[in-house]
C-alpha cells in the first residue's frame, strides 16, 4: 500500500515536471522519455566493466588501427559541423555571452539551436566507442572509474539540457567542448597512424594547455551569471550544474598541471603513466 502510494506521488511529480518541457523536442529521437537513454548507459557501463572484459579476457586484442582512424577522424569532422551550427544559431549570430535566455519560439534560428543541442547530446552517445576501442583492444587499464563516469553522466545530463533548455547561456560549455574534440581527436586518429606522423604532433604538449583554458572559459562564463542584478535565466539549477563540472576538473586540471610542468614531480598514480584528459577523462596519449 504504502508503495503503491509513492510510485503514484512520483508519478504525479513526473507529469508536474515534464510540463516544463520543451514541446518542440518531443518527438525527436530519445527525448520522450528519459527511460530509454538510461537503459543505452547501463548497457554501455555493463558492457565496459564487466561483459566485455569477460568476453575478451581469453581472446587476442583486436587490432582496431583502421577502424580507430576513421572514428577519430568522424568525431572531428561532426564537431567542425557542430562548432558552425552553434556559431549560426547564436553564438556568432545575436548571443551576447552574457545573458543569453532561451529561446522557445518555433523560429528557424531558434529550432535550429535546439536540434544543435540534440545533435551534441547524441554525439556523447557515439564517443562511447571510445571505451568500447579499449575493451575490445584489451586496454583495460585505461577504463577508470572517471573514464566510465564521464562518459555516462554527460549524455544522461545533457538529456534534461535538450529538454527543457536547448540554447542560450548553458550551451557556451558544448560549443567550447566541440572544439577541444577537433584538437584532441585529430591528435588521436595522427597516434593510430603510426610512428611515421609523430613527427607532426609536435603541439601534444599544447593540449593540456588547451584544456585548462576551456575550463577556465567555461567557469568564467556560467560565473558570471551569479553576479549578474539580473538574468532570468529559465533553468537557472543547469548553471549551477554546468558551474560546478567545469569547477570540479578545472581544479583537476590545475593539480596536473602543477605537478607536471611547475612542480616537476612525479605524478599522482591516476595522472601518470602518460595519459592525458580529455574532457576531463584520461587516455594515454602514447
Amino acid at each position: 500500500m504504502a508503495f503503491d502510494k509513492l510510485t503514484s506521488s512520483a508519478a504525479l511529480l513526473y507529469d508536474e515536471w515534464i510540463k516544463e518541457a520543451d514541446p518542440r523536442v518531443e518527438d525527436w529521437p530519445l527525448m520522450s522519455s528519459p527511460f530509454p537513454q538510461t537503459m543505452v548507459i547501463l548497457s554501455y557501463v555493463y558492457f565496459v566493466t564487466t561483459l566485455g572484459p569477460r568476453i575478451m579476457e581469453n581472446r587476442k586484442p583486436f587490432d582496431l588501427k583502421r577502424p580507430m582512424i576513421i572514428y577519430n577522424f568522424s568525431i572531428v569532422v561532426f564537431s567542425l559541423y557542430m562548432i558552425y551550427e552553434f556559431l549560426m544559431s547564436g553564438w556568432a549570430n545575436g548571443y551576447s555571452y552574457r545573458c543569453d535566455l532561451v529561446d522557445y519560439s518555433s523560429s528557424p534560428l531558434a529550432v535550429r539551436m535546439a536540434w544543435t543541442c540534440w545533435l551534441y547530446y547524441f554525439s556523447k552517445f557515439i564517443e562511447m566507442l571510445d571505451t568500447i576501442f579499449f575493451v575490445l583492444r584489451k586496454k583495460n587499464s585505461q577504463v577508470t572509474f572517471l573514464h566510465v563516469y564521464h562518459h555516462s553522466i554527460m549524455p544522461f545530463t545533457w538529456w534534461f539540457g535538450v529538454k527543457f533548455a536547448a540554447g542560450g547561456l548553458g550551451t557556451f560549455h558544448a560549443l567550447l567542448n566541440c572544439c577541444v574534440h577537433v584538437v584532441m581527436y585529430t591528435y588521436y586518429a595522427m597516434s593510430a597512424m603510426g610512428p611515421a606522423y609523430q613527427k607532426y604532433l609536435w603541439w601534444k604538449k599544447y593540449m593540456t594547455t588547451i584544456q585548462l583554458v576551456q575550463f577556465v572559459m567555461v567557469t568564467t562564463h556560467i560565473g558570471q551569471f551569479f553576479f549578474m542584478k539580473e538574468c532570468p535565466y529559465q533553468f537557472p539549477v543547469f548553471l549551477y550544474v554546468i558551474g560546478l563540472y567545469g569547477l570540479i576538473f578545472l581544479i583537476l586540471f590545475l593539480n596536473f598541471y602543477y605537478h607536471a610542468y611547475t612542480k616537476g614531480k612525479r605524478l599522482p598514480k591516476i595522472l601518470s603513466n602518460g595519459m592525458c584528459y580529455q574532457n576531463g577523462v584520461h587516455k594515454k596519449t602514447e
